[in-house]
């Protein structure tokens, strides 16, 4: 199981390269190349008692056997369509606890030492991909055509690295940073070198990917960092050897053509943005608040069960309508209403907020006393779980990864044993059901 776990990461990082480079020809497969896995570990754990017992697995389940008849009767009645938004649900947010009872601390940061070393080729190929026309190969898209990048500013675009959409490099580098974060306030155990490596490879991508959301992440994290020295002043010492780190790798970039040219496009994108949204505060209230008031506002407006589970994803929209598209909403919260309606959609959210809010607790107990590792990935997490999209394989791998490992950081001794949780966040178990 816990090998299992280790090709769903791969598989999570490399899904692009193989749709792009390696098997082109079979890119429309490839894009549910972890669900046969995912579905295989469900199995096993289910016959040999490794699935977890958590309440909220068989709360999904319900919520979406019930949103498929609804698909089927009341809604765009495309059996294969709603299957494809079910494995969602069935499938992914299940692998979430499994990560997090086969997986013990131990196992996470020994991952999290694998991101600081794939990072460092990670930044060397999106410096490629900035760089080169969309017509190079490596900026092949999936398929095999040409033009993987997407629009970003002053004629650069935005690279996607390894993954099939630029939302991967986004999502791969916030998990770096959470990593990084972590490891200047714990260095005992890992090569100074490849966290220099890792810390540099990461303020390169902040420009380089033209991200404003990896940006905004990395600040998220740093005022977590903050925070956590804030409760535990003997982090300290190491804040400010890793912030000299960080400066003297920043010094050492700054004088690099390449990383001044990703700056000057960085700024330029913000800029723009700032004068279509009104700055910082029209960006947040835009595309973070404003789309969760709006998509519940919205909701007395939609049929009851909704228009069909699958519907608002890339797939269901493409064998809907033969053409790729938002046919319900852009945003998370939106499409799942959209798609099952008020009562189950609010449900499924309701769900989502409530993990994320005690396991946020349970991050801040272990910060107290003395255990910085949940709290920093909490600081990715709570971007990509509570919201994130779920209709993009991407997206949909990287939150169910971070919450498993973000679970599975509580886990001491390798294995979640439900009659022994404490249920007051403060024991070494976890109780997440």
């Amino acid at each position: 199981m816990k090998r299992g776990v280790w090709l769903y990461f791969l598989l999570l990082i490399f899904e692009g390269a193989l749709r792009k480079w390696v098997l082109p020809g079979l890119s429309e497969v490839l894009l549910i190349v972890r669900d046969p896995l995912v579905l295989a570990m469900i199995v096993y754990g289910w016959f040999y008692g490794v699935l977890p017992k958590v309440s909220y697995i068989w709360w999904m389940l319900v919520i979406t056997v019930v949103a498929v008849f609804t698909s089927l009767f009341t809604g765009h009645g495309n059996l294969f369509v709603s299957l494809y938004g079910a494995r969602i649900l069935i499938l992914h947010f299940p692998m979430i606890f499994i990560i997090g009872k086969v997986f013990n601390r131990d196992d996470v940061v020994k991952l999290g030492k694998v991101v600081l070393l794939l990072s460092m080729p990670m930044a060397i190929l999106i410096a490629l991909q900035f760089y080169s026309p969309q017509s190079a190969w490596v900026n092949r898209s999936v398929g095999g055509g040409f033009g993987a990048g997407f629009a970003g500013s002053m004629g650069y675009f935005r690279p996607p690295g390894t993954f099939s959409f630029t939302n991967g490099t986004t999502l791969f580098f916030s998990l770096v940073g959470s990593y990084v974060f972590y490891f200047w306030m714990h260095p005992k155990g890992v090569n100074k070198l490849i966290l220099l490596g890792a810390t540099g490879s990461l303020l390169m991508s902040i420009p380089l990917s033209i991200s404003r959301g990896l940006t905004f992440t990395i600040a998220i994290m740093i005022v977590f960092t903050l925070v956590a020295v804030s409760r535990k002043p003997k982090y300290l010492g190491q804040f400010i050897v890793g912030g000299v780190g960080v400066l003297l790798t920043l010094t050492i970039l700054s004088g690099a053509g390449f990383f001044q040219t990703g700056l000057e496009v960085l700024t330029e994108r913000f800029d723009a943005a700032a004068r279509v949204e009104g700055g910082v505060e029209g960006t947040i209230g835009n595309r973070y608040i404003g789309n969760m008031i709006h998509a519940v506002t919205e909701a007395t407006k939609l049929p009851f069960f909704g228009l069909g589970i699958g519907m608002g994803t890339n797939a269901g929209s493409a064998i809907l309508s033969g053409s790729r598209g938002f046919l319900i909403s852009e945003g998370e919260w939106g499409r799942l209403i959209g798609e099952m309606g008020a009562l189950l959609g609010l449900v499924v959210i309701f769900i989502r907020i409530l993990i994320s809010f005690r396991l946020g607790v349970a991050s801040f107990y272990k910060l107290k006393s003395g255990d910085m590792l949940p709290w920093m990935l909490l600081s990715f997490a709570l971007l990509v779980f509570p919201q994130g999209q779920w209709a993009q394989p991407t997206t949909l791998g990287f939150s169910t990864l971070i919450m498993g490992l973000l679970i599975a950081a509580f886990n001491d001794s390798g294995e979640i044993e439900e009659e022994k949780i404490d249920d007051s966040f403060t024991g070494e178990k976890l109780d997440i059901a």
